[in-house]
């Protein structure tokens, strides 16, 4: 009797956070599925992102640097990003306030301008906004996203004590679709939903965390100490010493670090280089040795006076200092993605998301049918 009341209480949760939450839960996913291949799609569509490889060098950061802030003047130079070697370089401008994300891409060898673009317009740019933030102002709608992904999250354990059977002859109808001839409609979407609805919990739920992570700073503080972390979570760059009066300026301290990096990783798929906002920034860089993910970045910084190296507090820092809960944060946009599984990963993500986003469809004709039989006394 108590399991009978305490099924129909959860019933009730599910039902009306389902209907509260589900076109939000809808465009979240279907968003998703949209932006996972844009990568893909953007090298096929955009030919600036590539160049004929040559057998020389590549420019040094101080020539890119000056070729690229005259074509996007007045604008924050946030990183120079050196690519493989049939693949054009990227000159990052981004700032928050006033807010802009502009890319223009060279050619590493003669520093030919191929292409600016604005990162906030277009297609996937638009898709990524409404993934993020459902298109409203990015305060409110990451706090909208975040709660309806919170919702959803409860939903998919309410969901599963739901559909959890009782007995072995119960069991064989929520493991697979088993209709016999004439089933009809009603019985089939019920099945849908709750077959559905099993496979795709425990990626629905991995979606769900590492979406959280994003969306509430609670949420991650308390996901990554309680996965043995100790590092703070907030970024922050080391702070430069002035240049003493005895001392001699290095001379294009940009290249300078851009040597050292191109030595240190000479596999490297991808080195970035970041020119200093103030007189007290450091020289950020950065190396990835993978192409297709982002949590084996290497984090560096400099003193732009002296070229000492600084350490961090933060976890966006040396890759050899990382731990386990370190790694596991750094990898939440590539789990979240699919991409830490390469392109099959992604592949299985997309078509996780496209099931993810049939549940509240599903799921809602459920609600629509039993409340038409209540009304009328007859299912059709």
């Amino acid at each position: 009797m108590k399991n009978n009341t305490l099924k129909k209480a959860i019933r009730k949760i599910h039902l009306w956070l389902g209907l509260s939450s589900g076109l939000l839960v809808f465009i979240i996913a279907i968003t998703g599925c949209l932006y996972a291949f844009q990568e893909e799609i953007q090298n096929i569509t955009e030919e600036y992102r590539f160049v004929e490889p040559q057998n020389e060098s590549f420019l040094p950061p101080s020539q890119l640097e000056t070729i690229a802030r005259k074509e996007v003047p007045n604008k924050v130079l946030h990183a120079i990003k050196y690519n493989e070697k049939n693949n054009s370089v990227e000159a990052i401008f981004f700032h928050y306030e006033p807010s802009y994300h502009y890319t223009t891409y060279l050619n590493p060898y003669t520093g030919k301008v191929l292409k600016t673009i604005n990162n906030e317009e277009g297609f996937f740019p638009f898709i990524l906004d409404g993934h993020f933030y459902l298109w409203l102002p990015h305060e409110i709608g990451q706090t909208v996203v975040a709660s309806a992904t919170l919702i959803f999250l409860i939903m998919l354990i309410s969901g599963f004590i739901l559909w959890y059977p009782k007995n072995k002859s119960a069991a064989k109808q929520r493991f697979w679709f088993k209709w016999k001839k004439g089933t009809k409609w009603k019985r089939k979407n019920y099945d849908l939903h709750n077959v559905t609805g099993f496979y795709v919990l425990i990626i629905g739920i991995i979606f769900a965390i590492t979406g959280l992570v994003w969306g509430f700073q609670w949420f991650a503080y308390s996901y990554y100490t309680m996965s043995g972390g100790e590092k703070s979570l907030l970024y922050e760059e080391p702070l430069s010493k002035k240049n003493q009066k005895n001392t001699t300026a290095i001379v294009k301290p940009l290249d300078a670090v851009w040597l050292q990096m191109q030595k240190e990783y000479p596999l490297a798929k991808s080195i970035e280089i970041h020119p200093p906002e103030t007189n007290m920034s450091p020289i950020a860089a950065n190396a990835n040795s993978d192409k297709g993910t982002y949590w084996k970045i290497d984090y560096r910084y400099f003193d732009q006076s002296s070229l000492k190296e600084m350490s961090v507090s933060h976890i966006w820092g040396r890759k050899t200092a990382d731990k386990i809960a370190d790694n596991l944060m750094k990898m939440n946009y590539d789990i979240h993605t699919g991409a830490i599984l390469g392109l099959p990963g992604k592949i299985f993500a997309f078509l996780c998301s496209l099931l993810i986003a049939s549940l509240p469809i599903s799921g809602c004709y459920i609600w629509w049918g039993r409340n038409r039989k209540n009304k009328t006394g007859v299912l059709n």
